[in-house]
């Protein structure tokens, strides 16, 4: 069997961005459901095809991961609306990652870039994006997915539905 849309697939994997180790698969494979947008795009086309058992060692493309840095992401907000009390909150300093809500009240995760007099200068681009993705790894597990996780749209625990 190879890699194709509504297999499920578990990967053990190890990601580095600019020469630095981010994250790793640990002593499990991750499992996903292929095709259906479990993953990031770039990943699953570099997949495809593959077999259980195979290795794997490619680059995925800002644009195929998190997308290129907008720099219109990067905004400068009214500093009185990180006050409490009068004051500034103390979650509030460079380099913090914030929750705020926008004004149709979905949740948007900044990074406080600076703190001015009268400004807060937040990057609301995701902390990966135009950044280029190296993956190394091996397809650990390889088998089709039952007409229940194709119809949620995500892998089952071995027990069946566990959500």
């Amino acid at each position: 069997m190879k890699i194709g849309k509504n297999a499920v697939v578990g990967v053990n994997y190890v990601l580095d961005v600019d020469g630095q180790q981010l994250d790793a698969s640990g002593d499990s494979p991750l499992t996903y459901l292929h095709g259906h947008g479990m993953m990031i795009p770039g990943f699953e086309k570099q997949l495809e095809g593959l077999a259980e058992g195979e290795k794997y060692d490619f680059i995925v493309p800002a644009a195929e991961g998190y997308g290129v840095f907008n720099p219109e992401a990067v905004v400068d907000l009214d500093k009185s609306i990180f006050l409490v009390d009068g004051s500034m909150s103390t979650d509030v300093f460079e380099g913090a990652q914030l929750q705020l809500t926008n004004q149709e009240g979905q949740p948007m995760t900044g990074v406080v870039n600076a703190i001015s007099e009268d400004k807060v200068t937040m990057d609301f681009n995701h902390q990966l994006a135009g950044k280029d993705l190296h993956f190394v790894g091996s397809i650990a597990a390889l088998r089709e997915a039952t007409e229940e996780e194709i119809s949620h749209g995500h892998v089952h625990g071995p027990d069946g539905h566990q959500h």
